[in-house]
């Protein structure tokens, strides 16, 4: 598939599948997912942020959307950038992430 068209509703349903370990809620829901870029080279750039800044779970669901992410046809790298601000908060539950 060509990167062209790598869609960000098929990079959102693959990350659906990784869940916050202590809530037990997928991280698109949870609002955890800030951004999605993709490039015409097929890179993929996740922003995202963890519900804590220290949360000890972070490495673990960031290695998780990344390989969710290259899993996808026409994807040819991903990387993932973990951001703390604007900082989580419950508000931001069901608020899907930009561009």
């Amino acid at each position: 598939m060509p990167a062209h068209e790598i869609s960000r509703s098929a990079i959102l349903a693959a990350l659906r599948a990784i869940e916050d370990p202590e809530l037990g809620t997928d991280i698109v829901e949870l609002g955890l997912v800030y951004a999605v870029g993709i490039s015409d080279d097929g890179t993929v750039r996740i922003e995202m942020t963890t519900t804590t800044r220290f949360c000890p779970a972070s490495a673990f669901i960031a290695e998780a959307v990344k390989a969710r992410t290259e899993e996808i046809a026409g994807v040819s790298a991903a990387t993932v950038d973990t951001v703390y601000e604007p900082a989580w908060s419950p508000e931001m539950i069901g608020r899907l992430p930009g561009k």
